[in-house]
């Protein structure tokens, strides 16, 4: 088999694999979402506490019943402009696994809208957008009705290097 029905069959694989149900959310006009089992829970909007010198994608954080977890503005890590916050503003609170252990943070969402059961049929691999461009925190394109939505892979939303600086400023607070 060639290198490049190789990497075919291997999406395709992995797509196999990502059927199943998905906590999705508004960011803008774009639905995004996430696979179910790294989502904890979903909190109203509450007071967050912004940490000095860390990047401007992480509003702060929040005391959960006891534990200080971190706060990613989605919108800003994706390069989209700030909105006030309003009533339907959430944080889902998700663990996301990196090298050494596992990390409990809150992505700061616009809205959340349901959950949702995607089928095999109705995933697709994330298109290519060319050199320069990073898109592999994109999991995969759900086709549902007339509109995608776009499937995170949350361990890849920040790199390495931007998990490190977060823990790092967090630690020096």
């Amino acid at each position: 088999m060639s290198q490049t029905g190789s990497a075919t069959a291997e999406a395709a694989a992995r797509i196999r694999q990502l059927a199943g149900k998905f906590l999705t959310f508004q960011l803008g006009s774009e639905t995004y979402g996430l696979q179910i089992l790294k989502v904890q829970e979903i909190i109203g909007i509450m007071p967050i506490t912004r940490v000095p010198r860390t990047p401007d994608y992480l509003r702060g954080v929040i005391n959960l019943r006891g534990k200080v977890i971190p706060v990613i503005e989605l919108r800003r890590r994706f390069g989209m402009p700030a909105v006030d916050d309003t009533e339907r503003t959430c944080i889902i609170v998700v663990q996301i696994e990196t090298d050494d252990l596992p990390i409990v943070m809150g992505i700061l969402v616009d809205e959340v809208s349901e959950v949702i059961d995607i089928s095999e049929s109705s995933l697709e691999a994330p298109p290519t957008f060319g050199r320069g461009t990073n898109s592999s925190y994109i999991l995969a394109m759900g086709k549902l009705e007339e509109r995608v939505v776009i499937l995170l892979d949350l361990d890849r939303v920040l790199t390495a290097k931007e998990r490190v600086a977060i823990d790092t400023a967090l630690a020096e607070k």
